[in-house]
């Protein structure tokens, strides 16, 4: 993979260790308008202590075994990685541990996206940088410093793209932070992207038309299936809804225009704009008062921004009233 997505269906661990939906989930993503299908690829003996706690949104199992119990075999990871391709989106994965990086690797990953929580895992990205292959790094709770740290490693790897997020499951209006997105291209000159976790549109929407190249948005068959990710996810028909909106505001961002360039616009102009008119039946050689005129489509005489011009000139000859004036109806 030689580019990175710009929408990228986090698929996560909404298949729930189950590969068949983690399968279609994939052609769900494709359907969708994703660019890419992203996996999280745990190795709980890896990445883990047995007694590690849970996040408050989803205490449904310990996270040592939810992680081994939804994990799959590298033989499974492959066919993932062969189902993205056979259905034309990027196959992405985050990994959680060195290992994790290094199954990856064996079933041929294009791009890697550094989780939040890793940010200041240094022997990871340091692997990471090492395949030399694309990085999203996402930011959700980290500070300047430590990102400063992490794109400083990540850099000697593959491109890297830096992502806004806020690790909130799910994030409110008020802690989307799309100020940050300036703020991270003024600081990295990378390309800049967005990990939404909020419930809506607005958010992935806004952030495209502010400059962020890259959106991932988690997507679940249903809100209301089990796991950690499916409750915070977005269904199917409302991906696709935000697929085509974010197509056309990176349209949009693509064909800048140009004020000076009127040209598309000349027959619309002729159309809806102003020229300047007699008020009333005007003698030869009479001197043109404000009084005397009058500002009527179409506007193809002399445009109503120059009546001024006009004031003060003598009439070459007598005019009816509502007559469209010409520089040769003048003295």
């Amino acid at each position: 993979m030689t580019y990175l997505p710009q929408l990228i269906a986090e698929i996560g661990s909404v298949h729930d260790g189950s590969f068949g939906n983690a399968c279609k989930l994939i052609e769900a993503a494709a359907a969708c308008g994703a660019n890419a299908a992203k996996f999280q690829t745990h190795i709980a003996e890896a990445e883990t202590l047995r007694d590690a706690p849970s996040p408050g949104y989803f205490k449904g199992e310990p996270r040592f075994e939810y992680f081994r119990r939804t994990g799959f075999t590298p033989a499974q990871w492959k066919e993932l990685r062969q189902a993205c391709t056979a259905n034309d989106v990027a196959f992405l994965s985050s990994p959680f541990s060195i290992e994790a990086v290094d199954l990856l690797e064996e079933i041929g990953v294009g791009a890697y996206k550094i989780p939040s929580g890793e940010v200041t895992n240094w022997p990871l990205l340091e692997r990471v940088a090492a395949t030399g292959k694309p990085a999203l790094l996402s930011s959700g709770m980290s500070s300047w410093q430590e990102l400063d740290d992490a794109v400083d490693i990540l850099r000697r790897g593959g491109p890297l793209t830096v992502m806004q997020c806020t690790t909130a499951y799910p994030c409110p209006p008020e802690r989307v932070g799309l100020n940050v997105i300036a703020e991270m291209r003024s600081r990295y000159d990378l390309p800049i992207g967005f990990s939404d976790h909020t419930n809506g549109m607005a958010a992935a929407f806004a952030a495209a038309a502010l400059g962020a190249d890259v959106v991932e948005k988690h997507l679940t068959f249903s809100r209301l299936m089990y796991g950690s990710d499916a409750a915070n996810a977005m269904e199917p028909a409302d991906f696709r809804r935000l697929a085509d909106g974010l197509g056309e505001i990176w349209a949009m961002r693509a064909a800048p225009v140009d004020k000076n360039d009127l040209a598309p616009y000349r027959d619309m102009k002729r159309i809806f704009e102003k020229s300047v008119v007699t008020a009333r039946p005007l003698p030869a050689g009479h001197v043109i008062g404000r009084a005397d005129l009058a500002f009527k489509k179409p506007g193809d005489g002399i445009s109503a921004s120059r009546y001024r011009d006009v004031i003060g000139r003598r009439t070459a000859h007598g005019l009816p009233e509502e007559h469209k004036l010409a520089d040769e109806d003048l003295a």
